[in-house]
Order: structure tokens, then sequence, then C-alpha cells
């Protein structure tokens, strides 16, 4: 009987017993060729996707994003559009106003699972799948689709004839497998936000009019068929259309443009890394195109010694879409700008390969820990390439500030919604802008000031190196933090992600103290809700000036940084705290918390008491 007893213990805790598993990641193989006809800008397309399972689940139906047909009137996005409160202005009724020319489609003709016809249905953009065969956990299986598409007049990132007269911008064209993973299916339909997808490999054939130059993801396995600056004999005069084979290896979308004007330039870096650039040449475009692949790579050297290395060989920078949006090896964005403008659209949308083609965050439930910190790191490589002469400007101590301040802005307007929010579920647009790129910078510019500038950098690279390829969550980007600087951070995630509590810390007063006599006590008072370490600075009338250090008990241990004195760590619950000094309070000159701007406080007007 003990035995018994015994035995369903251990099958009971069994579960609880195990280490947890290295997530898995489901993946896929495309092999997809199209037929595209630029009289009538649609196409024809077969599509071969070899889906692995490799989660513990079983899969009795599948689902595929269809992204075209968020560009009809009446879809989600065109109801979305014209009823928030804050409209896009390049999307507005726009959708809405489409003749049926100008729509964007994807029909999909037949569906084969393993050669055997499936049942599907199309839901606006997805395509739900039933499966009379389960995809079993650890197996394959084979999808076979044949599919037509008409691509809309470019209104969001992707169509034809965009503002600055490029042809097509064929961003999240083809019927693309949602992601499967460890929270389950993640089948959202389009209204212009985020994107999340499987990692795998993708080989595409793109048959076009022999005139029209093609950009796209990938490496291009016939160069010499081609011409358009790859190399080969054929060309813009060619009056038969040409087939455009690429591969992209290890990658989560695939991406391409063409157009009969694009100029198509290369640079070959040191490190073997092609960069390619295509643009219209005109006044507007060819003096700062010009230099841009010169700048372009000193900003991969710096981001490949600061934020981890680059792991594919090639990049393209191609004037298309409608402003800038990242893809896998590949960038679209709008090119009639100054030096400056287009560096800067640049170095953002390439810093998305890291943050996004390469760690591949759930952007819909995570926008900020994509957009965030693309931005943060954008700020960084600027400040650097100003540093250096690349680009009009100066170097700046905090290339961050500007982001901090419009953080507190926009907290102050009581429209701030929690970043835990999901990208779609926003109630203005503004709020998910400022909560993914705004506030989601600050999150790391602010981390960098509790753990000190050594971990913190020390731990991006970790982040990178550790999660590359394995879609990590808020939780696991933490945990690294955690590892590296030996602080518990726990907390800062939950106030700074989950809630909208701001930080406000206020020096109350300089006054004698009990004990020992004369000497000058600090008082400090905790205003906001959010509790924060605290940096404060003491200047003395002789001169002299003292840098404090003040962690929280729940940190479990504070920054290391030379020249700076750690105190006794503040319970968070007390609203003030005391410190000390070795001064009389009439030799003390100044008293200033954060006095560097590290800390995203909301009102700097009481952080500094002086005589």
């Amino acid at each position: 009987m003990k035995n018994w007893k015994l035995l369903a213990l251990l099958l009971f805790t069994a579960p609880l017993l195990q280490a947890q598993p290295e997530r898995w990641q489901q993946r896929v193989e495309y092999k997809m060729v199209i037929d595209f006809d630029v009289k009538d800008h649609h196409f024809k397309g077969t599509q071969q996707l070899a889906y692995y399972n490799n989660s513990p689940d079983t899969l009795g139906q599948v689902f595929y994003h269809l992204y075209f047909n968020a560009f009809q009137p009446n879809s989600m996005m065109d109801v979305r559009s014209r009823t928030i409160l804050d409209s896009d202005p390049r999307v507005g009724s726009r959708i809405y106003e489409l003749e049926k020319d100008e729509i964007g489609y994807q029909k999909i003709r037949s569906l084969k699972m393993d050669g055997e016809p499936v049942k599907f249905e199309v839901a606006g953009t997805i395509l739900e799948v039933q499966l009379d065969r389960p995809i079993l956990p650890h197996s394959q299986a084979v999808f076979e689709m044949e599919f037509e598409s008409q691509a809309p007049l470019q209104i969001r990132r992707s169509g034809r004839d965009n503002a600055e007269g490029i042809a097509y911008s064929m961003a999240q064209w083809y019927p693309k497998m949602c992601e499967y993973d460890y929270q389950g299916w993640h089948a959202n339909p389009y209204i212009g936000r985020e994107f999340y997808g499987v990692w795998g490999d993708f080989d595409v054939t793109i048959n076009i009019d022999g005139q029209y130059t093609v950009a796209a993801s990938g490496y291009l396995q016939n160069p010499d068929e081609i011409g358009h600056g790859y190399g080969g004999q054929a060309g813009k005069n060619s009056s038969k259309k040409l087939s455009y084979h690429f591969i992209a290896p290890n990658v989560h979308d695939f991406v391409w443009a063409a157009d009969p004007d694009y100029t198509h330039d290369t640079f070959t870096r040191k490190d073997g890394t092609v960069l390619h650039f295509f643009y219209q040449k005109n006044e507007k475009t060819a003096d700062a195109w010009s230099r841009l692949p010169a700048i372009m790579d000193k900003a991969f050297d710096f981001i490949n010694a600061n934020y981890g290395q680059y792991p594919y060989q090639q990049y393209s920078f191609i004037q298309a879409g409608d402003g800038g949006m990242e893809y896998p090896m590949a960038t679209l964005i709008t090119g009639e700008r100054s030096l400056g403008s287009l560096v800067g659209v640049s170095v953002h949308e390439l810093m998305h390969s890291w943050y996004q083609m390469v760690l591949g965050t759930n952007e819909s439930l995570y926008a900020w820990m994509d957009e965030g910190f693309t931005s943060w790191a954008s700020d960084e490589v600027m400040n650097y390439l100003r540093g250096e002469g690349l680009i009009p400007g100066r170097r700046i101590d905090n290339p961050h500030a500007s982001d901090v301040q419009g953080y507190i802005n926009f907290a102050k307007s009581g429209y701030e919604e929690p970043l835990s929010t999901h990208a779609d579920h926003f109630v203005t647009n503004t709020a998910y802008g400022i909560a993914a790129y705004v506030k989601g910078a600050v999150f790391l510019s602010q981390l960098e000031y509790i753990i000190g500038k050594d971990a913190f950098r020390k731990g991006m690279l970790r982040y990178f190196d550790t999660w590359k390829f394995k879609h990590p969550n808020s939780n696991d980007f933490i945990r690294i933090m955690e590892k590296q600087s030996g602080i518990e951070l726990d907390w800062y995630r939950e106030y700074w992600a989950f809630t909208t509590h701001t930080i406000d810390y206020r020096v109350k007063s300089v006054a004698e103290g009990d004990s020992p006599a004369g000497k000058a006590t600090v008082t400090l008072e905790k205003v906001g809700v959010m509790p924060m370490p605290l940096d404060v600075l003491v200047r003395y009338t002789d001169g002299r000036s003292e840098m404090f250090n003040i962690p929280l008990r729940i940190m479990r241990g504070h920054k290391s940084e030379g020249g700076v004195k750690v105190l006794e760590d503040w319970p968070w619950v007390n609203p003030t705290y005391q410190f000390t000094l070795d001064a009389t309070p009439e030799e003390v000159l100044e008293v200033v918390i954060d006095p560097d701007g590290g800390m995203a406080d909301v009102n700097r007007d009481n952080n500094t008491l002086n005589r």
C-alpha cells in the first residue's frame, strides 16, 4: 500500500520535476513559382510547402495569412482605419475608395496535403484549413497550393504604383502559413499592424516582363541569365519574360520589388557581405543614394560589434513601399529624401534585421521588443555616424533623451496604454506608436541606468546570441539581463510593460539630523507609483561632489560603477528615504536625483534642491 502511494506521488509530481525543455520551433520550406502580368497586375502561383510540426501537439487544422485581402472595401483593415480615433493618414478611407481593378486579393484555386485535397474556407485575411488527417507531433506534411492574386494600389506597405512611382512593392504577397508556438496558433487578421512568421527556407521563382529589375530577399541563383546589375546578358531591352530565381535560407518571410527604372548598385564589405541598392536615379535621389553605401558599410561595422554578427551574406536597400518597412535581408524605403533622412530610415530598417528578422519576437504581443529595441539601437548607430562625421549633426551624450521626453509627454496625456496590449487592440494609433517605438526604447535606456553600462552592453550581445532564431518573449530577455547583472529585474518588466504607472521622485529636504550631531540628512520622497533605484548627486560649497546609488531592496543587488557610493537599499513600500552626509547642511550646495537623465521621471522639477 505504501508503494502504491509512493508511485502515485511520483506520477503526480513528475511533470513538476522536469526541467523546462528548450523552446521548440516549427519549420517551413517554401517552393513558389509565380507568373506576373504587369498589364493587369495579376499573378498566378504555385506553392509547395513542407511543414515540420516540431511541437508536442497534434494539429487538426492549419491557417494561412492572405494579406492582400485586406485591401478591399469593408475589410477589417478598412473598417478599422475609418473608425479608429486617429486614422493613419496613409490609409484613411483609401481602401474603401478602391475600384475593382485597384483592390488586392488572394484566391486559392486548390489545396492538397500529402497529395489529397483538403477542405478550406477564406475568412477575410485568414485561410482556415481543416485536416482530414492530423499532423502528428514531430512529423511532416507537404501542402500543395495553386493561387491567384491581384496586387492592390499601394496604400500600406505593399502594392503597385507607390507615391514615388515605383511599380511594385511586393510585401505580404503570398499565402503564408501562420505561426504555431507554445501559445498555440497565431492567426491574427491583418489590420495593418505587425507580423509573426515561421522560420524556414524559401525557393522563389518570379517570372516577369524582361524590362523590370527585381530586388528581393535571398540570393539570386541565375545572375548570368538576368543582367539588370546582377551580371549576364539579358536586360531592359528584353522582349520576353525573365525568370528571377531566389533562395533565402532560414528566414521567416520573403519580399520583392520591381521597377523598369531601377538603378542597381552593389557594395562588397571587407567581411564579404554584399550590399545592394535599388533606386530610381534622378535629381531627388542621386546624391544621397550615391553616398549611402559607404555610410551603411560603417553602420554594419558598428552594429556587428555591438549587437551581434549579421548572419546572412547580403542585404538590400530598396526604394519602394510607403515609408520604411523591414523584411529578411531587405527593406522597402521611400527614397526621395535628404542624406540624413535616407540614412536614418536605412539604419532603422536595417536594425530590424537583429530584433525581428533574427530574434523573431511575436510582434503582435511584443511590438515594443522589436520596434522599441530597434529605435533604441538606431539612436545609438545614428549618434555614432554623426560622431564620425558621416552624416550632418554632432554626437550627443544621451541620444535617447528625446524618447524619454516623448514618453513623459504622452504619459501625462491620459491616453497611454500598457506595453502588454496586443498591437491590434490599442484604442488609438498614437498610443500604439508611443508604446511600441518610444516607451519600448526607453525600456532599454532606463535598464542601462538600472544595471550599469558594462552589464547592459554585454547583456544585449548575450541576448542576441542566446535567443537568435528562437522567438524570445519579454521574460526571456529580462532573464538574460538578470544573469548578466546579478540583479533581480522582474519588478522592472512588470511595472514598465504591464502598467502605466509613472516614476516621480523628489528631494524633500536637506536638514540637520539627530546623529551624528550637526551632519546633514537628505530626505527623498517617492511621489510616483513606480519604484526605481536612484543615482543622487551631492555638490558641496567647497567645489567637491559625491555620487550615491540607492538600490531597491527587491533588486537583491546593485549596479557596479566606479566612483559611486552604494547606500543601504530602499524598501519600495516606504514613501521616504533618508541618508546622512559627512557635511553640515550649510556645506551642501545642491542635491540632484538622476543628474544624467537616465530615468524617465515625469516631473524633473522636484529632482533638485539647492541653496
